[in-house]
């Protein structure tokens, strides 16, 4: 790293300047100050949750020009980028793999800065200094998850090797109704669409938005019991506390627009976004009971018919799932960076990266092939 710089490492984000870290996150919510503080103020991020705050700070002259959300972690929970197997070759030749460093948006599988920085040159030396921070510390290895092109070029030229992935996004082709959206895919999936929402109508389902001062603590706390009985139908826990939801809304940390689906006025089902410049990041879903079609008409329906209501551009339909094709979400490529501190692992996984960026270049070569548009 430039020795005009000074990287320090601090577990809390009390006394860093709020506005900078703003500044220096452009915009995007899920690595904003007050988010990450929100979740480690509420527990969600902490420790005990296996996820150590370790944010990064750059300085330059005493003046800070970069940091990173970065985190201690003794597990792979939570990441959506998935190294388990990375972590059992690790520990099959007598070796930790955790604490590893884990550069994100904690439970955020959402693609955007994760190296805060005023310039060019700070980005790359913030990605220089986290290597080193991981030579220097217990840490196996670090990961930089969802990152822009801005940063994986930096990590690039830090050492760090790039894995690819896939996500289903929507985008709005100047869509003046939800019909003239429809008329532009095959028939076969307008007419799935179509038979989605007559199934949930002919079941005396009605929708509404719900965001801003619409948006109740009684529609949050019904979200967040269908939020849990997600997971448990998943047989695992949730990762946010109703308390963190609640605050979020309330402090304005995140514009939430929850979709809710209501049956002779009493709430069904619902799906909670959240909404930032041109996009509308679906992030949770829930319901109360089964109704076919349901699923799919509030978390995909009514979050790309909300988006051309509002012009929004893009509709990210969240980690996984081809199955978002059917509904006019189109696969999207996505990247993370990883910097591996033991030399024969680090070519080993350097290998086997290669193997996987031609698989998943294959994969969304055939999505392509499906396309669930009609034919230009």
């Amino acid at each position: 790293m430039n020795t005009a710089y000074t990287l320090t490492v601090t577990d809390t984000l009390d006394g860093v300047d709020a506005a900078v870290w703003q500044a220096m996150a452009r915009g995007s919510p899920f690595v904003g100050y007050h988010f990450l503080r929100l979740l480690q103020a509420t527990g969600c991020v902490h420790a005990r949750q296996g996820w150590y705050p370790q944010y990064a700070l750059l300085h330059q002259g005493g003046v800070l020009v970069g940091a990173a959300p970065c985190f201690l972690k003794t597990h792979s929970r939570g990441e959506f980028v998935f190294d388990q197997g990375w972590a059992q070759a690790f520990a099959a030749h007598g070796l930790p793999y955790y604490p590893k460093l884990v550069i994100a948006s904690p439970f955020t599988p959402v693609q955007g800065p994760r190296l805060l920085a005023v310039d060019a040159q700070a980005r790359l030396a913030l990605a220089q200094g986290l290597r080193q921070f991981c030579e220097q510390s217990q840490a196996s290895s670090v990961h930089s998850l969802f990152v822009n092109p801005e940063d994986r070029l930096a990590l690039q030229r830090a050492g760090f090797m790039v894995r690819e992935g896939v996500q289903f996004h929507w985008r709005n082709e100047a869509y003046d109704s939800t019909e003239s959206f429809l008329a532009q895919l095959s028939q076969d999936k307008r007419k799935k669409m179509r038979q989605d929402s007559k199934y949930v109508a002919a079941a005396g389902i009605s929708y509404r938005w719900l965001e801003g001062e619409q948006l109740t603590p009684e529609h949050l706390s019904f979200f967040y019991r269908c939020y849990v009985q997600t997971y448990v139908e998943h047989h695992s826990q949730p990762y946010l506390s109703e308390d963190f939801f609640q605050q979020a809304h309330a402090q304005g940390v995140l514009h939430f627009v929850l979709v809710l689906a209501e049956r002779d006025k009493q709430p069904v089902a619902c799906a909670l976004n959240a909404r930032a410049a041109d996009t509308l990041y679906g992030r949770y879903w829930g319901s109360q009971e089964f109704v076919r079609g349901l699923h799919f008409e509030t978390c995909y329906m009514q979050s790309i018919a909300y988006c051309i209501a509002h012009q929004l551009q893009i509709f990210e339909g969240g980690a996984q799932g081809e199955y978002k094709m059917a509904r006019g979400l189109l696969p999207v490529s996505t990247y993370s960076a990883h910097y591996v501190a033991h030399p024969q692992f680090a070519q080993a996984i350097g290998d086997f990266l290669e193997q996987e960026t031609m698989a998943v270049e294959g994969y969304v070569q055939e999505l392509q092939a499906g396309n669930p548009f009609k034919p230009k």
